[in-house]
């Protein structure tokens, strides 16, 4: 089924448009190469507020908080998908088109211009990143905590603040582990399909500007399979559709041997 699709006329080389917009050609660089991808821009919030909430649980944040802090950071990983993306289209996108977006519209430049509609790469991504956080958040704790407790020890008998110990320590003999566990949660970002199809604006043009509409993969799919209606539609849609397996498999392929190899450093330092 999907040999039309990979035919010249249909080729991933193709032009932005989608469908019968564009007289039948069909390609994915719209939601393959869009810049900037959702799933990028989501990490900026979500790689580091991860990074640190993995951080401070277990070593730096107090002790009475770091399970309630936990708890609560795991719960966000049990609410469904849809959910988001029904509060990011009723709360969020308003938000960011009254306040949010005119105040970075003043700073200008490719990243913020266009009109204020709150929909769009820039609320899909901000929807994303909250739902990164609990799989960055929780890998990077468990690949902390197993760093042999002797290396930290030993920084903080050299005089070495808790933070010092982390950031000297802790994280070098981690950041495998660390760098798996984002590139965990880009392979969830990358096929995550209704709470982004909710707000991302589904069109299929190629924009630098975050307040524009894109397309994802996944929301391609989910978009226009059920309207889809000539064997070269369907054809195409299936080539996303594994163009998105082997991206979202060889992400997490690649953060489960990150992790391991960290696990495996850190039983070594441990023996």
């Amino acid at each position: 089924m999907t040999g039309p699709a990979l035919e010249p006329g249909g080729s991933p080389s193709a032009p932005p448009p989608w469908g019968a917009r564009a007289g039948g050609v069909f390609g994915p660089p719209a939601s393959v190469g869009g810049a900037p991808p959702p799933p990028a821009v989501a990490l900026t919030p979500a790689g580091p507020t991860g990074l640190g909430a993995g951080c401070s649980l277990p070593a730096l944040g107090p002790p009475h908080l770091r399970k309630p802090v936990s708890s609560l950071v795991e719960l966000l990983a049990a609410i469904p998908s849809v959910v988001y993306g029904l509060w990011a289209a009723l709360v969020l996108a308003p938000i960011l088109r009254t306040t949010v977006q005119p105040a970075l519209a003043k700073i200008g430049g490719p990243l913020f211009r266009g009109p204020n509609v709150g929909f769009g790469i820039l609320c899909a991504s901000l929807v994303l990143a909250i739902m990164l956080l609990p799989t960055i958040a929780s890998v990077s704790r468990d690949v902390l905590r197993a760093v042999p407790a002797e290396l930290r020890e030993g920084a903080l008998a050299l005089g070495a603040t808790p933070w010092d110990a982390v950031r000297l320590v802790v994280l070098p003999h981690a950041r495998h582990g660390v760098f798996g566990a984002i590139l965990l949660g880009v392979g969830r970002a990358v096929g995550e399909t209704m709470a982004v199809a909710a707000v991302v604006g589904s069109r299929a043009d190629i924009s630098p500007s975050l307040f524009a509409p894109g397309y994802t993969m996944s929301s391609v799919i989910a978009n226009e399979f059920p309207v889809a209606s000539s064997e070269l539609h369907i054809a195409a849609l299936a080539e996303v559709g594994l163009l998105l397996f082997v991206i979202t498999v060889a992400f997490n392929v690649a953060a489960r041997i990150l992790v391991a190899r960290s696990n495996k450093s850190a039983a070594g330092a441990q023996a």
